[in-house]
């Protein structure tokens, strides 16, 4: 029971309810003294520690029943006035249904209430883990009463009368275990609405707890709710802050001149080794990059994230262009030239939100070596962030080998794991040979460490 009235707070204050740590202590403390035996009493209890205000009152009073139950009355076990030649027939008779509907009717004409992982097991056919809003009660409630066959009830009672009376039942007995099944199946309905009704509230609690920037980071981006998409933009900038110090850090000592020990060495081997003649390696010139971005649904965060590290990232650039394509290639420069990273990425995602198109980049290469080949020469580093899934299409990958011959690089970001290339229309093999590194950025740390590398 203590861990139910945690949830309920949860609940509470997922949807909206301030409750601080002493009003759930009262709470507790009350519940201590007044117990759980009384319904009404435990429920005053329970409002007038926890709710302070009273537009409170109507969330309290919707997700109490969800918690603790609405008060209904069990189900009823009508056979226990039956003679043991009855119990036969009805015996018989529910054997004699088909296997759906025998399940259902042994449970009304028993009085069984249902089991947890029945519950579960029908809640997860109708997809109820993934609804998150309260709305939604109702209409999975719907869907799993069918799943558990109430909307043949008419149908499965009729069929066993029948049979009963071909028995040799009396009718008033017939009569009255009808009664008790139409009750028992109220009663289900009412236990169906209260399990839905409390996964929802659980999702949604869930849903509102801030997760740990930890577990931000390793989060697939596949699997971001849309808050947690918002939590890992705002921390974005951070994260290109940090990237930039390390950068920076990078760039000093390349400028400064770190050690060369070989040509140290090889310099200084007319005075005996003696280090006396010093040789210090080059500084290191700023990357230019090409990122040619899939924004299709499947990918769409990782392109996203990526474009907002690299131009958080523009000082540690010389210079950047960008391309997104799902179908076809379009250059998306000019978005970031004219304001920040965040807004220009939404911006671009809103000017080309996916359709009913199918991706292709075969087709997008072609575009992109006729009309913009420019874009690459020998000091580019081209980067591809896709799954490299091309709907069957040809992949082309004759032009991603005609751009490596023009590009310092070819750098790949793929948010599939290697043990998905090859599958279904995947085209990653073909792309293979010709790229210098393949990453794999399924969440935001791989995605971090990437871009750490590729300014390293």
């Amino acid at each position: 029971m203590e861990q139910r009235i945690v949830d309920f707070i949860a609940a509470l204050r997922a949807a909206g309810v301030r409750v601080s740590i002493a009003e759930s202590a009262d709470a507790f403390r009350a519940v201590n003294h007044i117990g759980v035996l009384e319904r009404g009493e435990f429920k005053s209890a329970l409002r007038a520690t926890l709710v302070k205000d009273a537009k409170d009152t109507p969330t309290f009073e919707s997700l109490f029943p969800l918690f603790f139950g609405s008060g209904g009355p069990p189900l009823f076990n009508p056979t226990g006035d039956l003679t043991p030649e009855e119990q036969q027939m009805l015996m018989d008779a529910l054997r004699a249904l088909a296997n759906d509907l025998r399940r259902l009717m042994e449970m009304l004409m028993q009085g069984r209430e249902p089991s947890p992982q029945e519950m579960q097991r029908a809640g997860r056919q109708v997809g109820l883990q993934y609804a998150n809003r309260p709305f939604q009660k109702e209409w999975f409630a719907k869907r799993m009463q069918r799943q558990m066959g109430l909307e043949q009830l008419d149908e499965a009672l009729q069929e066993l009368m029948e049979m009963l009376a071909a028995m040799g039942m009396e009718r008033e007995t017939r009569e009255r275990l009808e009664e008790a099944a139409r009750g028992n199946a109220e009663a289900l309905e009412e236990r169906v609405e209260q399990f839905a009704g409390e996964n929802i509230a659980r999702k949604a609690m869930e849903e509102k707890q801030e997760p740990s920037e930890a577990d931000l980071m390793q989060r697939p981006f596949s699997a971001l709710s849309e808050n947690e998409a918002r939590a890992l933009r705002d921390m974005v900038r951070r994260m290109a802050a940090q990237l930039r110090s390390r950068a920076s850090l990078r760039y000093k000592k390349g400028k400064r001149g770190a050690l060369d020990a070989k040509r140290t060495i090889r310099a200084n081997q007319r005075y005996g080794g003696v280090p006396i003649e010093l040789r210090l390696k080059t500084k290191r010139l700023k990357p230019k990059l090409v990122l040619i971005c899939d924004v299709s649904t499947s990918v769409r965060y990782c392109s996203e994230f990526m474009l907002r590290l690299i131009y958080e990232l523009q000082d540690q650039v010389s210079k950047a262009r960008s391309f997104i394509f799902i179908d076809d290639i379009k250059e998306i420069t000019s978005y970031f030239d004219a304001g920040r990273p965040d807004t220009a990425v939404e911006a671009v995602l809103n000017d080309h939100q996916p359709g009913y198109y199918n991706t292709n980049l075969g087709n997008s290469l072609d575009t992109l070596t006729h009309d913009h080949l420019d874009a690459i020469d020998h000091r580019t580093t081209l980067i591809f962030i896709g799954d490299g899934r091309n709907n069957f299409s040809d992949p082309r990958a004759d032009l991603v080998d005609q751009l490596k011959r023009r590009a310092r690089r070819v750098i790949w970001l793929s948010p599939e794991s290697p043990y998905l290339w090859g599958t279904g229309d995947s085209d990653m093999y073909a792309y293979q040979p010709f790229c210098d590194a393949i990453h794999e950025v399924a969440n935001m740390q791989q995605l971090a460490d990437a871009v750490d590398r590729l300014l390293g």
